[in-house]
Formats: structure tokens, C-alpha cells, sequence
């Protein structure tokens, strides 16, 4: 049995960030695929009672930040708590990411949207700007002119729209979220459980 993670991401997620690396490995470790849906949260949030960030109440932002620092200390993932660019417009680079996956194949996107994410995160860069993407795109061994090009494709951000209407439908709520059949796991703090259900599949 061929195992399957769909991957619902956020490219403005410290969140996603921090399970980048390590969701890559576990569908490696368990020969599974994995697909990435890098979907609007706004939207997502707006038809399933979650807030943005500057909407949340000031004891869940406090709260947010003692998070990310200790997760930064247990993953040894170098993340700015605060980086200079954030959030950053993600319009032209889940484009990019969309365009990839439908035309080259999963990896090069999954490549991408994860660059993207250190950028943002540990770089200090703004991926929401056209020459620092491009510069991504070509640290990625991607032709940044090509891709570029690709991105501005008008079925991507219709695609995305479709694709955040399906994950609603499907009971996404936060990023990043990995889907394994039935089962939600909501969090890089879940991949745990993840790794367990991909145990208990191949085995079966």
C-alpha cells in the first residue's frame, strides 16, 4: 500500500517552518508521499472561527512567542521570534509553489515553499519580494525566470481558491495541518502521531 500525506501549509507559518525538515523525513523514512497544499488561512480561519494573529487576544500572542522560543531550543531550527519581514505577502511565491506542483511534480514545489520559509524565518529575507524570491528560486536549482513566469499563470491563485474550499470541506482549520486519509494532525507539535500512523499503515 502506497502511503499518501496530503500537506496543507502556510508560507508565512513559523509553525509550518519548524515541521518543514522534519515532515520531509518522516515521508522519506516511510516511503510515503507527500503533497503540498500551501492554502489562504485567512480563508480558512474565516469559515472555521479561527483568528489572524493581530486579532487574538494579548495573552495568546504572549503566549505564542514562549512557544516558538521553546520550540526553537527543542528543534535547534535558528528562527527569528520576530523576523523583519513578516507576515510577507505570500500572493506570487504559493503561485510559484502551485505552478510547480502541477507541472514539475511534488518536490520541486515542496523544495520551494520550504526555502521560502527559511527565508522568511531564519534569513531575514522577504520572500514577498520579486527579486528576493527569484534569488530563492534560483538557490533551489530552478530556472528563476521560468518559474517566475509559471507563477504568474492565472490558474494558480483560482487553483488555490479551489484547493482552500476543499481543505474547509475536508476539516482543515490551522497550519500546517497533514492529512493521512481520515486523520487530521493539526501542528508540527503532532508529528508524532503522525509517524505513529504511518507505522501503523505500512504494517498493516
Amino acid at each position: 500500500m502506497t502511503l499518501h500525506i496530503d500537506y496543507y501549509a502556510s508560507l508565512n507559518s513559523p509553525w509550518t517552518h519548524l515541521g518543514a525538515a522534519r515532515i520531509e523525513a518522516l515521508a522519506a523514512r516511510h516511503k510515503a508521499t507527500l503533497r503540498i497544499w500551501p492554502v489562504d488561512f485567512g480563508t480558512i480561519f474565516a469559515g472555521s472561527g479561527g483568528l489572524p494573529l493581530p486579532k487574538r487576544s494579548p495573552q495568546r500572542q504572549a503566549y505564542r512567542m514562549q512557544e516558538l522560543a521553546r520550540w526553537r531550543e527543542a528543534t535547534g531550527i535558528p528562527i527569528h521570534l520576530q523576523p523583519r519581514h513578516f507576515p510577507t505577502s505570500e500572493a506570487l511565491s504559493t503561485s510559484c509553489v502551485i505552478g510547480l506542483r502541477e507541472t514539475q511534480g511534488d518536490a520541486p514545489a515542496i523544495r520551494l515553499a520550504h526555502a521560502v520559509l527559511r527565508a522568511l524565518w531564519e534569513q531575514q529575507r522577504d520572500p514577498g519580494e520579486r527579486a528576493t524570491l527569484a534569488a530563492i528560486i534560483g538557490e533551489c536549482g530552478l530556472d528563476p525566470a521560468a518559474v517566475l513566469a509559471l507563477g504568474e499563470d492565472p490558474r494558480w491563485p483560482a487553483m488555490r481558491e479551489a484547493d482552500t474550499a476543499a481543505a474547509l470541506a475536508r476539516g482543515v482549520f490551522g497550519a500546517p495541518s497533514y492529512v493521512i486519509g481520515e486523520d487530521i494532525f493539526w501542528g508540527q507539535d503532532r508529528l508524532e502521531f503522525v509517524a505513529k500512523r504511518l507505522a501503523q499503515t505500512a504494517g498493516t
